[in-house]
């Protein structure tokens, strides 16, 4: 049997708490284009709901009960809305604070020492990615990955299972030997339809959703100095989750083992 041949994330809320972040450049790019428009927090929580920026705003807009020729006028301007967003997203992430989050670096370095290729499956614009991994892993950082699958490339977004059969196909893996991690409900639903074996990593934004479907569900990855808590740990036969771990449970999994959701 093949052991896991690759390693796929998520970006936003998996790699890093980005989406405040999000929200804070959607709400400039609305000013800036002469938008009175203002996405607060519960708000914003609800239409994450809704995968892709662009998806995100037209879902926005649907909200609004406009009269035709003005739902029109702004459908029309949305893919302007989202470069100024993304324009100011990333300038937000070159002088802010963005730290990956606790055990992704770490179980991405043992993963490539054991052999096991690491990728991105996202609905997030490519654009907005490069500076997160800048930040997060340093200037040669999107060199870690040997695919990034991400944004336009499929019509249907997450939770349809696209994005990650690109990112298969890419990397030449069959679905039962890949992992994925994320952090959403809508990402645990398009791995799992894709057929990879699924860690969920809640994040703030995300923590009240149903995971149930998720074959290990943890409050984060953990590392030697950020430790998981007691039932977290029990369930990544650790204090962190390593990746030896992880490949023993995905190997239990496609024999028919226990769930280690629980």
């Amino acid at each position: 049997m093949r052991h896991c041949e690759a390693l796929i994330f998520d970006v936003d809320g998996t790699l890093a708490d980005t989406e405040e972040l999000h929200r804070q450049a959607f709400n400039l790019a609305f000013g800036a284009c002469r938008l009175d428009w203002i996405w607060d927090v519960p708000l914003y929580g609800e239409l994450l709901r809704v995968t892709g920026g662009k998806e995100r705003i037209a879902s926005y807009i649907a909200r609004l009960r406009l009269p035709p020729l003005e739902h029109r006028l702004l459908t029309e301007l949305i893919p302007e809305i989202h470069r100024a967003k993304t324009r100011l997203y990333r300038k937000l992430i070159e002088v802010g604070q963005v730290r990956l989050r606790s055990g992704v670096r770490r179980l991405m370095v043992e993963a490539r020492d054991a052999g096991t290729r690491v990728a991105i499956a996202s609905t997030t614009s490519p654009e907005n990615i490069e500076p997160l991994i800048t930040a997060g892993l340093g200037s040669h950082g999107l060199g870690w990955f040997d695919t990034v699958a991400a944004g336009d490339v499929v019509a249907k977004k997450k939770p349809a299972p696209d994005i990650y059969h690109v990112a298969l196909r890419s990397l030449g893996v069959d679905p039962a030997c890949a992992i994925a991690v994320e952090d959403s409900a809508i990402g645990v639903a398009s791995a799992k339809a894709a057929g990879l074996f699924t860690v969920a990593t809640p994040s703030l934004w995300t923590r009240d959703q149903d995971f149930g479907s998720a074959d290990l569900l943890l409050a984060s990855l953990g590392d030697p100095d950020e430790p998981l808590a007691a039932a977290d740990a029990m369930r990544a036969g650790g204090r962190y989750l390593s990746f030896a771990r992880l490949a023993a449970l995905h190997a239990a999994a496609r024999t028919g083992g226990v769930n280690a959701h629980h």
